[in-house]
């Protein structure tokens, strides 16, 4: 296409795909890519989105501070957001607790700090990892910090939608409780996604190839989507900018 762009370039694209227009999209802490990816679709395809996001004063609005903002959650007032996990395994539950054992584990983690409710009440929910390796997409985690599938009977308006990743994007059947690979990104194959994939998935036919970044895009995220991001994210946006990240 006769421009370049970095891999977390194409993954905030992949994720900003999922915002939509007059939708609130809410995006957490440690999140830049998510952040990243919720201002530029704003500056695109989605200029009347409402955009929640933890730390900025602009995309912030709540006196109150978090209790408010899970209270708007709680009531069903999220449309979109993102999540990440230590480990994610093939039903969509996610670990961000320990890894070994709970008792004894051989690394402690910070813990959910609010992933759980979020998982359950955002209508949908996009999964992204920077890391796509079996130690990361494994067959069981390790601790269900926050469930893809509720039991019957549980009230539960959302859940997973899309897994994006270094490799490919996964979509979430909610009926199957399993993850279906939706594109590959460009270069990527198929047996390289199974191979450093640690659990099972559907395979489509033909499979779909992910979008590039736009040069329209492109322009936008490099210019004034990281003037944006660098109030609530200064050294990852330098970082990018400087092609670092």
């Amino acid at each position: 296409m006769g421009f370049t762009y970095r891999i977390e370039e194409l993954l905030i694209t992949a994720l900003a795909a999922e915002v939509r227009d007059r939708e609130v999209t809410a995006v957490g802490a440690r999140s830049p890519i998510p952040a990243a990816a919720a201002l530029l679709a704003r500056q695109t395809h989605a200029p009347k989105a409402t955009l929640i996001i933890l730390g900025s004063r602009r995309y912030f609005p709540f006196a109150e501070g978090s209790q408010e903002f899970f209270d708007l959650a709680q009531r069903g007032g999220i449309d979109l957001f993102f999540l990440s996990g230590v480990q994610i395994d093939g039903q969509g539950n996610l670990n961000l607790h320990v890894v070994g054992d709970y008792d004894r584990p051989r690394v402690r983690f910070q813990g959910g700090m609010g992933s759980a409710m979020l998982y359950f009440m955002a209508r949908r929910v996009a999964l992204f990892r920077t890391e796509h390796s079996r130690r990361v997409f494994v067959p069981q985690v390790d601790f269900v910090t926050a469930p893809g599938v509720a039991p019957p009977g549980v009230y539960r308006p959302g859940g997973p939608s899309v897994l994006v990743t270094p490799l490919c994007v996964f979509e979430f059947d909610r009926g199957q409780g399993r993850f279906r690979l939706r594109s590959l990104h460009p270069g990527v194959s198929l047996e390289e996604v199974i191979a450093r994939t640690g659990f099972k998935f559907d395979i489509p036919e033909p499979v779909a190839v992910t979008p590039e970044p736009t040069p329209d895009q492109l322009e936008l995220l490099r210019g004034p989507v990281l003037a944006e991001l660098a109030e609530v994210y200064p050294e990852f946006a330098r970082e990018l900018a400087a092609g670092r990240v």
